[in-house]
């Protein structure tokens, strides 16, 4: 069983992105893998903007990225990059925190302007830090997600489909099986 760090980058309790991430969350665990979901907006910020590498806080999620075998990055996409907040902890992590890992980025945003914020601001940090391996990211228009006031989500068939083909490509770069083929 692989286990799986997923991190949302959202600044939002209500956002889209960590509602997105954490319907993920689920398909990834119904599949095997052990899923360890992690709010950066939790985090105090006074450690975070404070760069303080020794609060209890950044500490656990340091320890969080050396126990996971591989991490799903998700973000909203705000002026063309991902977000302040989860610029904050990787700044705060080790150099090679992702060193030996398999990562898959995703991001939301409102217009597809945005597309290319993983190619061009998020994959090369995440390769500057080491990931052994970067699987194709995703991007995701705000219209295709739906929250509900119940808690529940809704994503938009080709969204879905979509999203489901690099869980896919993820899965099978942990090792485990693939998502599709799993399902059927």
């Amino acid at each position: 069983m692989a286990t799986v760090l997923s991190v949302s980058g959202s600044p939002s309790a209500s956002s889209r992105t960590g509602k997105l991430l954490r319907h993920l969350d689920a398909r990834l665990a119904a599949h095997g893998h052990e899923v360890i979901p992690l709010d950066v907006r939790t985090i105090p910020a006074e450690a975070l903007l404070g760069a303080d590498f020794r609060h209890p806080a950044i500490v656990e999620a340091t320890e969080l990225f050396a126990r996971a075998d591989g991490v799903v990055i998700g973000t909203p996409v705000y002026k063309a990059a991902y977000s302040g907040v989860l610029k904050a902890l990787l700044d705060l992590l080790p150099q090679y925190a992702l060193a030996g890992k398999t990562v898959l980025p995703l991001a939301t945003g409102g217009t597809t302007a945005h597309v290319l914020a993983i190619d061009y601001a998020l994959r090369p940090v995440l390769s500057s830090m080491g990931a052994a391996h970067i699987v194709q990211g995703w991007f995701t228009l705000d219209k295709d997600i739906t929250a509900h006031d119940d808690g529940s989500l809704t994503v938009t068939p080709t969204a879905i489909e979509a999203l489901t083909q690099v869980l896919d490509q993820f899965s099978t770069a942990l090792g485990r099986t693939p998502v599709l083929a799993a399902a059927g």
